[in-house]
């Protein structure tokens, strides 16, 4: 029996739920909600979502409710709305042979619930709710493992990992994110199957990445997926950033990999759920492994740049969209022009804030210090500066053009871009404010070539 807060009760997605399940109830069909929904009840924690299970089949489903849609049909899954809600409803089953490590062979209906709960993935992930009574049916000593703070499979582990390989992920997920422990056997198993990942799409294990490191303790998920050898076959070039080792006096808390982590734990809401910005933090050194060197001190030279190009190879494999790739390659290119960013001239300043999506670049910035040397003075100084150009354009149209060019008998070709970017630095410093002053400056630079 679980008590419900007021919170909950008046939580309209929760509202949405109870009328579904009634419902289903007064059509003669048991109905309960099910899974994280019920585990984060438990922990005291407000679901984002609430799933229904049923001994209602589909087109029993669809004849009690005027609005459905099938999402999983052929798995028994239905969306239903009510209220302008949109609820996940499914009907109990159990699950045959599994073949391809994600899709059972055949899947058979049933009225048993208990049936239902066996095929899923892990104790915590068992319960079922009434949300009339608030009374918990436990099949799989799910509370037992909430109370004891433990990840464990239903069943013998080895067979719900080979049902679907993302749950490899899905456990190292759930461990981070509520601070459990995975118990020793599931542990073992993990460990025994971690290979058979690569079974599984890449864009499904791209989402799940970006909900370990999106989500709580993302340099505790990181570490996990690291333990378990699981990099090695996802993103190998995490892996070789372990044992890195960093110049002490920009790097005191260790190698490349332990700084990686604690960049992402650095991250401050909203910017550490900003999948992009947490991308990039994952990716910001990555180019430090092949440009290591050590002379007089251990340097990195040109490694933002290296960085950027495995980004982008990473994000291509990854299977990112255009502009995902493009954002967090940015932000892994830029991120060390903050080091020099109060020498820069007005100009260049200017230039630097009008990158796109710059408040992603400041957020990686300032969690890169904190995860480092602890200094946030350039990133206060980019604020302040920030601030006493707040009444000046940042990105103006330019004065000149090239037809002006053309016009003072300039032919096109390479020298256009020097001409116009002298031109249009002037301008971004306040030196030059009006279309003549830039055609005169443009004589000048034209005199002197």
């Amino acid at each position: 029996m679980i008590q419900l807060t007021d919170s909950i009760k008046n939580n309209e997605k929760f509202q949405a739920a109870k009328k579904i399940v009634n419902k289903l109830k007064k059509n003669n069909h048991s109905a309960f909600i099910v899974g994280g929904a019920v585990r984060d009840l438990c922990l005291g924690e407000s679901p984002e979502e609430f799933d229904i299970s049923t001994c209602a089949t589909p087109d029993e489903i669809q004849k009690i409710f005027k609005h459905t849609k099938p999402v999983g049909q052929s798995f028994g899954v239905m969306l239903v709305i009510v209220d302008n809600c949109s609820l996940e409803v499914a009907t109990f089953r159990k699950d045959m042979k599994y073949v391809d490590g994600r899709h059972p062979e055949e899947i058979t209906y049933t009225k048993n619930q208990r049936e239902d709960i066996r095929r899923r993935d892990f104790t915590i992930n068992g319960l079922m709710l009434d949300p009339d009574t608030g009374e918990i049916f436990d099949y799989c000593q799910g509370m037992k493992d909430i109370k004891n703070k433990k990840i464990r499979t239903i069943g013998i582990p080895e067979e719900r990992f080979s049902e679907d390989y993302l749950r490899i992920l899905r456990a190292i997920r759930f461990s981070n994110k509520l601070n459990f422990k995975i118990e020793d056997k599931t542990k073992k198993a993990l460990h025994k199957v971690a290979s058979n990942i690569l079974r599984v799409s890449t864009e499904r294990i791209r989402d799940e990445i970006a909900k370990i490191i999106t989500g709580k303790n993302p340099g505790q998920g990181i570490t996990t997926l690291s333990e378990f050898g699981l990099f090695k076959h996802l993103i190998p070039e995490i892996e070789s950033l372990k044992n890195v080792e960093q110049p002490p006096e920009f790097h005191p808390e260790g190698d490349v990999f332990f700084h990686t982590c604690l960049v992402l734990d650095m991250l401050e809401d909203p910017k550490r759920t900003n999948l992009e910005v947490a991308y990039g933090a994952l990716f910001h050194d990555i180019g430090k492994p092949s440009t290591y060197t050590k002379t007089d001190r251990i340097r990195f030279n040109r490694h933002e740049y290296v960085g950027a190009r495995l980004t982008k190879e990473i994000c291509n494999r990854l299977k990112f969209s255009k502009k995902r790739t493009t954002n967090i390659t940015s932000l892994v290119k830029e991120h060390m022009k903050f080091g020099n960013v109060d020498k820069m001239k007005k100009s260049t300043f200017k230039k630097f804030i009008s990158i796109e999506n710059f408040e992603d670049h400041l957020a990686l910035h300032k969690a890169d210090c904190l995860g480092s040397h602890g200094d946030l003075s350039l990133y206060k100084y980019t604020l302040q500066k920030m601030d006493e150009l707040k009444n000046e354009p940042i990105k103006p149209k330019p004065l000149i053009t090239g037809d002006d060019l053309i016009s003072l008998g300039l032919n096109p070709g390479p020298k256009f871009k020097n001409i116009l970017s002298e031109i249009f630095d002037e301008q971004l410093e306040g030196n030059i404010n009006s279309k003549e002053k830039g055609i005169k400056l443009a004589k000048t630079i034209l005199s002197r070539k």
